[in-house]
């Protein structure tokens, strides 16, 4: 790749042209915990089928007190469809607890306490800080270090979440951050596929520095 650098301030202007609402694609209701489950979940996970689930585990367990006088083997049949239910049933039950015991039930505003919480990594905790708290925090999900490294920011054989993450938090303001990420997930949907990207439609071509589109 020939040492060019993406001009992030146009990226971020059209993306919002094209996505003016920089929405979390799970559905939380506004409420801290459930964002925290609801991203547990979508490990290896569409978010479609996450919100799908959610409805019925919410409407059981509403809040962390409640999920905790439950079991986890009950929780496990709930949220069956969305794959690696053994350990996410326990890794919500825990982290439930843990916010019980630890944290008075309210869900950390610092990296460090998120870090703490049972199946929380870094994507996690960036999510919550930057949709609950609004400290910001690159989410490097899957999308957005696919779209990144298709734009130029760094080769596309890059795919090490942490790399993206502190490539990304130096060049998008913090302000900025949540929403660039919830429009990644959104553009990554509809124009940068993993697979078949629309590059030929792409609203973004002219700021691309990707020579070879389809990687």
């Amino acid at each position: 790749m020939e040492n060019r650098s993406p001009n992030t301030e146009k990226i971020i202007e059209k993306l919002k042209e094209i996505y003016p609402e920089a929405v979390c694609s799970l559905e939380y209701d506004g409420d801290p915990w459930r964002l925290l489950v609801a991203a547990r979940l979508s490990a290896q996970c569409t978010d479609e089928r996450v919100n799908i689930v959610c409805k019925p585990l919410f409407r059981r367990f509403p809040d962390a007190k409640s999920i905790t006088e439950g079991t986890v083997p009950e929780i496990e049949e709930i949220i069956r469809p969305c794959g690696l239910f053994r350990t996410k049933a326990k890794s919500i039950y825990d982290m439930s607890q843990m916010l019980l015991d630890k944290f008075g039930g309210r869900v950390p505003d610092t990296m460090e306490d998120l870090l703490k919480l049972p199946g929380v990594g870094r994507k996690i905790a960036n999510l919550i800080l930057g949709d609950i708290y609004g400290k910001g925090g690159v989410v490097a999900d899957t999308h957005c270090i696919r779209i990144c490294g298709r734009l130029g920011y760094y080769d596309t054989s890059k795919k090490d979440p942490l790399f993206t993450e502190r490539t990304m938090e130096k060049l998008i303001p913090l302000s900025e951050q949540s929403d660039f990420c919830h429009r990644m997930v959104l553009f990554g949907r509809e124009f940068c596929m993993a697979r078949n990207p629309r590059c030929g439609e792409c609203p973004l071509k002219d700021l691309c520095l990707n020579d070879n589109k389809t990687n």
